[in-house]
């Protein structure tokens, strides 16, 4: 069976044009949706999923039209060779019925994969060059090192109890508990 998937962004827009091509190319059965091709959350692209049967061919008008990001493209079409079912995108003449299709799909997920690692190496240069320079990733301290020191004082002293010192300074009670175990004890 031939299933097609028409999918539009905003209201003010429709799926005809989609639509009768669809027709055209043979398809007995149209999902429609209006959905933003960024978002995960399309009922009827995962209701066309979910019946896929071995042998079914799910088209498409554009290979957009299924999803903007190839990392969504690339987790549907392996969504559908697991349903032992085909691919067709209309306009870009791309499809996973014939060797040469499936041939290009997995070339275009070599050229995803390296670009996930290509973007996974960056990030990782970029850390090691922060840390180098001593900044650190993180959520910034609540404490400066002058009241984390007033606070050590006072506590170790006995004039304020933990919980005492967490109100004054405005912090969790953990935090004043996570500070003090951090500090080596004068002997």
């Amino acid at each position: 069976m031939r299933l097609g998937y028409a999918r539009v962004s905003t209201q003010d827009q429709d799926t005809h044009t989609q639509t009768a091509a669809l027709m055209a190319a043979g398809c007995e059965r149209i999902f429609q949706e209006t959905a933003g091709g960024g978002r995960w959350e399309r009922p009827q692209l995962h209701r066309l999923l979910d019946q896929l049967r071995p042998g079914d061919v799910v088209v498409v008008w554009k290979l957009d039209r299924l999803s903007r990001s190839l990392k969504d493209v690339l987790l549907i079409l392996e969504k559908i060779d697991h349903a032992h079912a085909a691919f067709q995108s209309l306009t870009e003449a791309i499809e996973t019925v014939t060797p040469a299709g499936r041939m290009l799909m997995q070339m275009v997920g070599a050229f995803a994969e390296f670009e996930r690692a290509m973007l996974r190496e960056r990030t990782q240069s970029g850390l090691e060059a922060a840390r180098r320079e001593g900044r650190v990733g993180g959520r910034r301290p609540k404490l400066t090192t002058l009241q984390r020191r007033e606070i050590v004082a006072l506590v170790t002293s006995g004039k304020k109890t933990n919980a005492e010192a967490a109100r004054l300074f405005r912090v969790h009670p953990s935090t004043i508990t996570r500070l003090l175990a951090t500090q080596t004890p004068d002997v």
